[in-house]
């Protein structure tokens, strides 16, 4: 495509121009037409598991952001869920897969119907290679 377009340019050229127009096109003898093979190597880490400490910072902050809790200075790692924090059995099922999704796990519903505190959840958390 490119090269249509400057044959049908360079017709309408004069002669006296054309010089001026095609050196800058020219390849120069110095460049190597040879493909040359570059290794990059790329190597990416998320800087290991998070810490409890971490763990349990991002679920208070994601309970405080949850509408259906209102007193969030009652969150702190031995909050129960339901007495507690007056969350109801639903509740506490969408919590758990807010927590899921914060730390990109899926937890079996056995586990999660027995992770009924802000400890509970941060302890299975803490276990799971893969969370993030």
């Amino acid at each position: 495509m490119f090269r249509t377009a400057l044959r049908q340019s360079s017709r309408l050229l004069t002669s006296s121009m054309r010089p001026a127009v095609f050196t800058g096109v020219r390849v120069l003898p110095s460049m190597s037409v040879a493909p040359q093979m570059v290794f990059g190597g790329r190597f990416y880490s998320s800087g290991g598991p998070p810490s409890k400490t971490d763990i349990e910072g991002r679920i208070v902050e994601l309970l405080k952001g949850f509408d259906k809790i209102t007193d969030p200075s009652k969150i702190s790692t031995t909050s129960h869920f339901s007495n507690d924090l007056g969350l109801d059995s639903l509740d506490t099922v969408e919590v758990v897969m807010a927590i899921e999704e914060e730390f990109s796990v899926e937890i079996p519903d056995k586990e999660a119907d027995a992770i009924q505190s802000v400890g509970q959840a941060v302890d299975y958390i803490a276990a799971q290679p893969g969370a993030v």
